[in-house]
């Protein structure tokens, strides 16, 4: 799907863009998803570039993913994706700077997309072009980015709550839930951390740039001012993960205590079943001659009587021992 955005008056107005058609030369954003070969035949003969493919987004060296090539510069960040359903994910977005328009290939629908669209089509600066687009993007994966964290550090919070501190409805939950609550709470804070860092890089090869394209004083200040929250939210992601593993160890912990004391159980009640065992094994054998008790009229309430006073001793033994 090919978008384009073009500036009337004080929004940013997407129009149609007919197959086989051409692209507005007033055009401030052109965004490609998944687009088609025709697509990208159309953006490169208006932008003259080479649009990356989707292997060519995926490599992870840096070369790859930041560079400059016949005047133009490829940016391609690791965004979050689906970070509010069960399944979160990333994807790889290419920011493609041209003459002062922006251009971006992705290839899913990452949140900060939707939410620069619209505050764009609302209201917009008088001269918007392409390199502010790419500051709004960006701001706004930071944002995204923030959001994200603080709602995962209030349920991390609310799980250590629950395995330190448990209610009663707590008490009852599984340890299994538990368990995956916190692996998913895990694998989402490495995935902003991955996506954060991604950023980081992104950011500081367009400092070095700014130079280059004579940006603004306001516009590099803004560059810096990103790093600093890009470097603060990775050590915040870094510390939720510190946390995630700290409450994994806790729960194992708590878990194989539990273990141990349903252990202990058992390990008591054999210690105590041990002695009235051997009195009834001793009273089956039934030798009459050299076995008195059986002939005793009372002999069977005298087995029963010493088999409970031989189970009592050992939990006596244990209670002074302070075992139980």
């Amino acid at each position: 799907m090919l978008s384009v955005y073009v500036q009337n008056g004080t929004a940013l107005e997407r129009i149609p863009v007919e197959s086989g058609g051409e692209l507005p030369e007033a055009a401030v954003w052109i965004d490609l998803v998944t687009p088609t070969v025709q697509e990208d035949r159309m953006v490169e003969s208006l932008l003259g570039i080479a649009v990356p493919t989707r292997e060519e987004m995926q490599e992870i060296e840096v070369s790859s993913r930041l560079y400059v090539e016949n005047g133009a510069r490829y940016m391609t960040a690791t965004l979050m994706c689906q970070s509010d359903t069960a399944t979160p994910k990333t994807t790889a977005v290419t920011f493609i700077l041209s003459k002062h328009r922006l251009c971006t290939v992705r290839y899913d629908e990452p949140r900060p997309f939707a939410i620069v669209e619209h505050k764009l089509a609302r209201a917009c600066g008088p001269k918007v072009t392409g390199d502010s687009v790419l500051m709004d993007l960006l701001d706004a994966v930071i944002d995204r980015s923030a959001d994200i964290l603080e709602r995962v550090a209030a349920e991390v919070d609310q799980v250590s709550v629950s395995i330190f501190e448990p209610t009663q409805v707590q008490v009852q939950q599984s340890y299994n839930d538990v368990l995956k609550a916190l692996g998913r709470k895990g694998d989402l804070t490495s995935k902003v951390r991955e996506s954060q860092v991604s950023v980081g890089r992104l950011l500081s090869f367009l400092g070095h740039e700014a130079e280059v394209m004579k940006w603004n004083k306001d516009v590099r200040t803004q560059i810096a001012s990103m790093q600093r929250d890009v470097i603060s939210l990775t050590d915040h992601a870094s510390f939720i993960s510190n946390k995630v593993t700290f409450l994994l160890d806790a729960m194992l912990g708590v878990v194989n205590i539990q273990q141990n004391a349903i252990i202990k159980i058992f390990s008591i009640m054999a210690v105590v079943f041990m002695p009235p065992t051997l009195v009834a094994s001793i009273y089956g054998m039934n030798f009459h001659g050299g076995m008195i008790e059986l002939d005793w009229q009372y002999g069977y309430l005298w087995a029963l009587g010493l088999m409970v006073v031989v189970a009592i001793l050992p939990i006596a033994f244990f209670k002074w021992k302070k075992w139980l």
